[in-house]
């Protein structure tokens, strides 16, 4: 969802070589959910033959084929493709690209099949640790590339403004553990750089998750305070806490209010 930015306005988007491991192919999906588009993300060593793919994005032929030129540019073949949540914009084109490329998708799902809090999934001398992040969504995970001190975070924490937890499936509960468990693995160094799922590379990753902890914050003070002022439904709260919020976004406000009054009726 799109809020204001504590960096001010940002530069416009469009991926490329971000770190020594990690490659950004933008989709050309652009929205107001979306932001440039899904960030497609190419993980690999230099001069290694093999690649892992993050969020292949919409079923796109032209960018999933993009992604393609840029693994055979290197002389390299992907051999692991993963996604960071269930939602189309980053896991429509996961069928299309295993066709396209023959290599093996991890399944997002209860349960995650193969992927758990904790499992590492490596491909040419790179590895990526799974964190679970559930929130946005209940099937929501990062990734850990310790090689570049960066963390994969999919939708759970964006390039620009803040993310929707999406009643029903997302919490808000299970979104601030998240963010704590985000805050603990920058708060030591062992992430930097937050690699997101839409907009733009984070180099100062524990300056954004203090961020959006305060902003989580405000909102459910917001919140407490519409609810004080006579509000008793979803839309008496948007009217007084989102009237800032372009109108396009606010079908995602209305998921993100319903998971704070749950939020709140549970406590």
């Amino acid at each position: 969802m799109t809020t204001p930015d504590p960096r001010g306005v940002l530069p416009a988007w469009s991926g490329g070589e971000i770190t020594t491991h990690a490659t950004c192919v933008l989709a050309p999906n652009p929205g107001p959910m979306t932001l440039d588009g899904t960030n497609t993300w190419v993980v690999m060593a230099p001069g290694a033959g093999e690649a892992m793919v993050i969020d292949p994005g919409p079923l796109d032929e032209d960018h999933l084929r993009a992604v393609c030129r840029v693994v055979e540019r290197r002389g390299a073949r992907v051999t692991e493709t993963i996604l960071t949540h269930a939602h189309l914009d980053h896991s429509e084109g996961a069928a299309r690209f295993a066709e396209l490329t023959g290599c093996r998708v991890h399944p997002v799902g209860p349960g995650h099949d193969d992927l758990a809090d904790g499992s590492v999934v490596s491909a040419g001398g790179v590895a990526l640790r799974v964190v679970a992040t559930p929130g946005h969504t209940a099937d929501s995970l990062s990734f850990v590339l310790e090689a570049d001190h960066a963390l994969l975070t999919g939708d759970t924490i964006l390039g620009r403004g803040t993310t929707v937890v999406a009643h029903p499936d997302g919490e808000l509960a299970a979104y601030l553990d998240s963010l704590e468990r985000i805050r603990a693995l920058t708060g030591g160094g062992e992430v930097v750089t937050i690699l997101p799922g839409h907009g733009s590379v984070i180099p100062d990753a524990h300056g954004l998750v203090g961020y959006y902890r305060t902003h989580r914050r405000e909102r459910l003070d917001q919140v407490r305070q519409a609810l004080a002022d006579g509000a008793t439904d979803v839309e008496g709260v948007l009217r007084r806490v989102y009237a800032d919020v372009p109108e396009a976004v606010w079908p995602a406000a209305r998921l993100s209010i319903q998971a704070q009054l749950d939020y709140l009726a549970a406590r």
